[in-house]
C-alpha cells in the first residue's frame, strides 16, 4: 500500500501535468482535474504506440515524460486543484483513496493477467511492437492500447503493473469534482479488477465518464470523440461508446465535421497497429485481409474462433456439438448453463429490455441515441463470442441512466461502504465467496489478505523455465505452468505450442532481429518431431 501511495502521488503529478502541456497544446478547455487527467493518458498512450513501432517503450521513455508531466504539474500550479479537493471533501477522499490503495494491493488472480496482460507489458517494454507476433502467440496480436500505455510506466514508477488502482483514483475524484454520486457505487465493484492491468477497468471508466459528460451536455466536440475513439482502441467491443458520441455530436451538437478528425486520426493509429501485429485491422476479426506476409495460419485461427464458441458456452460443450446447435438450441443452452453465467445471461437480457423500454418512454433523441448504440454493442458481442466479460459494460450503463439522477451524496456513500466492505471481505477470505458462489472459478485463484501487502502489492514469481529450439527461433517456456508471464523473452505457452504442432507449422524469425518480426512456416518431418519432444517434456513437468 505504501508502495501504491507512493506510485499514486508521483503518477497523479505526471499525468496532471502533462494533461496541462495538451490542453494548452490543443486549446482543450476544461476545469476538471480528472479529465485532465484522461486526456493526458489518451495523448500518452497514442503517442506511446506511433513510438513502439521504431523501438521499446522503457525507462528511456519513461523517466524524461515523469520529469516533464512533474515540471509542468507546479509550473501550471495543477496541485492547487488537489489542495482544493482535500479542503471541500478532505473526509470523502482520503477514506476513498486509503480503500483504493488496499483494494489494489492484493495478490493478482485473473488468469489473462498471466497469459496476455503481463507478456503483452514486457514485449512492449523491451522490443515495442513487433511485426506478426501473433504467430508466436495469437493472444499477443491484440497488444491493447492500455497495455501499451502502461509499458510505458512498468520500468520505474509502476513496476507491480498496478495503473488500474491509479486509474479508480482518478475516476474518485472526477465522481467528487462532478458531484455525479453514482460513481461511487460503481468503484468497490471494479475492485476486482485493481490488482490486474485489465483494460476492462479502463474501457468501463472511460465510457462512464464519456456518459456523464454527455448528458452533463459538455459541448468539446473533439475532446469527446477522441476519448471514445481511444476506448475503442482499447478494446472494440466497447464499439458503442464512439458510436453513441458520434451520434450526440451530430443530432444534439450540429456542429463542424473537422472537430472528429483527431478521434478518426487514433483510429488510424489502431488499425496500422492491428495490421502490424495480427495481420487484420480489428483483432480477432479475420475481415479486411490485406495478404501481409506475416498473417496467422487459418488453422490457428479457426482454432481460435472454435474456442471462443466454446467459450461461450462455458466450455461445457465441444466445438463439434456446437456446430450441430439449431438456432434454439444457441439460445437455449446459452440461457442454460451450469453455473453462475447463465444466470448473468439472463441479466443481461432483462437488462436490455429494461433499459430499451426506458429510453423509449423517455422520448428524446440522446436516449434513442444510446439505445441505439447499445444494440448495435450487443448484436455484435453475441454474434461472434457472446461471453459475459464483452457485455458487463451493458449493466453499468444501465444502472447509470436509470438511477443517476436519483442517488444523493448520502446515498451513494452509504452503498459505496457497503459494497466496499463486502469486496474486501471476499479479497480478504476468498473461501468465503468460493462458498457462496462455486461457480467462480476466479475464487479458486485469489489468495486473500497478507501482511507484506501493508508495504508493497503482492505479486507472483516463478522465474522456472526450459529453452529450447525449432528452426532459427530459440525461445523459452514456462516449467511447471502453463502461462509465461515472466519468462524471458521470446516466450511460448504450452497451449500454442500444442496448437502449432497440430497445425503442423511453427513460428520463425524474420532476420535475426526480433524486431524485424516473426511469420510462421511448415514443420519438417525432423521439426515436427523436435516440437513433439518438446511437448512430452513440458507434460512431464
Amino acid at each position: 500500500m505504501l508502495y501504491l501511495l507512493f506510485t499514486a502521488i508521483l503518477l497523479l503529478a505526471a499525468f496532471s501535468g502533462i494533461g496541462s502541456i495538451s490542453e494548452k497544446l490543443f486549446k482543450i478547455r476544461n476545469e476538471f482535474i480528472s479529465l485532465r487527467i484522461l486526456i493526458s493518458m489518451t495523448v500518452l498512450a497514442t503517442a506511446f504506440t506511433a513510438f513502439s513501432f521504431f523501438g521499446p517503450i522503457n525507462i528511456y521513455v519513461e523517466v524524461p515524460i515523469l520529469f516533464l508531466g512533474t515540471a509542468a504539474f507546479f509550473y501550471f500550479k495543477d496541485y492547487l486543484k488537489y489542495w482544493d479537493l482535500m479542503v471541500s471533501y478532505n473526509h470523502l477522499f482520503l477514506a476513498g483513496l486509503f480503500i483504493i490503495l488496499f483494494a489494489g494491493s492484493f495478490y493478482p488472480f485473473i488468469l489473462d493477467h498471466f497469459g496476455y496482460y503481463v507478456p503483452t507489458i514486457k514485449w512492449i517494454s523491451e522490443f515495442g511492437l513487433v511485426k506478426g507476433i501473433s504467430n508466436l502467440d495469437l493472444l499477443l496480436g491484440q497488444m491493447s492500447v492500455w497495455h501499451i500505455f502502461q509499458a510505458g510506466f512498468s520500468s520505474f514508477s509502476d513496476i507491480f503493473l498496478r495503473m488500474n488502482a491509479i486509474l479508480l483514483i482518478v475516476y474518485l475524484i472526477y465522481s467528487i469534482e462532478r458531484k455525479s454520486w453514482i460513481h461511487l457505487i460503481f468503484i468497490p465493484v471494479l475492485f476486482f479488477f485493481a490488482q490486474s492491468p485489465s483494460p476492462d477497468l479502463a474501457v468501463i471508466i472511460f465510457s462512464l465518464m464519456i456518459l456523464n459528460e454527455i448528458f452533463a451536455a459538455n459541448k468539446n466536440r473533439a475532446l469527446l470523440f477522441v476519448l471514445s475513439t481511444f476506448v475503442f482502441a482499447i478494446k472494440p467491443t466497447m464499439i458503442w461508446v464512439p458510436i453513441f458520441t458520434f451520434l450526440y455530436i451530430l443530432l444534439e451538437l450540429k456542429g463542424s465535421i473537422k472537430a472528429l478528425i483527431p478521434g478518426f486520426l487514433l483510429l488510424i493509429v489502431f488499425v496500422i497497429k492491428n495490421l502490424w501485429t495480427f495481420g487484420y485491422p480489428v483483432f480477432p476479426v479475420q475481415i479486411g485481409s490485406m495478404g501481409l506476409s506475416w498473417m496467422p495460419n487459418k488453422e490457428i485461427l479457426r482454432i481460435s474462433s472454435e474456442i471462443a464458441i466454446q467459450k461461450t458456452y462455458d466450455m461445457q460443450y465441444s466445438a463439434e456439438e456446437i456446430s450441430k446447435f439449431t438456432f434454439w438450441d444457441y439460445v437455449k443452452n446459452w440461457f442454460s448453463i451450469k453455473g453462475l453465467k447463465s444466470k448473468i445471461h439472463i441479466l443481461f437480457i432483462a437488462t436490455l429490455i429494461i433499459f430499451t423500454v426506458f429510453c423509449f418512454l423517455k422520448k428524446k433523441r440522446i436516449y434513442t441515441s444510446l439505445l441505439v448504440s447499445i444494440l448495435i454493442k450487443s448484436f455484435v458481442v453475441l454474434l461472434f463470442s457472446a461471453q459475459y466479460r464483452f457485455f458487463i459494460d451493458v449493466f453499468f450503463v444501465s444502472a447509470f441512466i436509470l438511477f443517476y439522477e436519483k442517488i444523493s451524496r448520502k446515498t451513494a456513500v452509504i452503498f459505496f461502504t457497503t459494497l466496499s466492505l463486502t469486496a474486501f471481505l471476499f479479497l480478504s477470505f476468498p473461501t468465503v465467496l468460493k462458498t457462496l458462489v462455486p461457480s467462480f472459478r476466479l475464487g479458486n485463484f485469489m489468495l486473500g489478505f497478507q501482511k507484506s501487502q501493508i508495504i508493497k502489492p503482492s505479486h507472483f514469481k516463478l522465474e522456472r523455465y526450459k529453452t529450447y529450439q525449432i528452426g532459427n527461433l530459440r525461445f523459452n517456456v514456462a516449467e511447471g505452468y502453463p502461462f509465461s508471464f515472466d519468462t524471458p523473452l521470446p516466450a511460448i505457452s504450452p497451449q500454442f505450442l500444442q496448437e502449432d504442432y497440430d497445425a503442423g507449422i511453427f513460428p520463425q524469425k524474420i532476420s535475426d532481429d526480433i524486431k524485424d518480426g516473426f511469420q510462421w512456416i511448415k514443420m519438417s518431418d525432423q521439426q515436427k518431431l523436435q516440437l513433439k519432444k518438446v511437448l512430452e517434456e513440458l507434460k512431464q513437468k
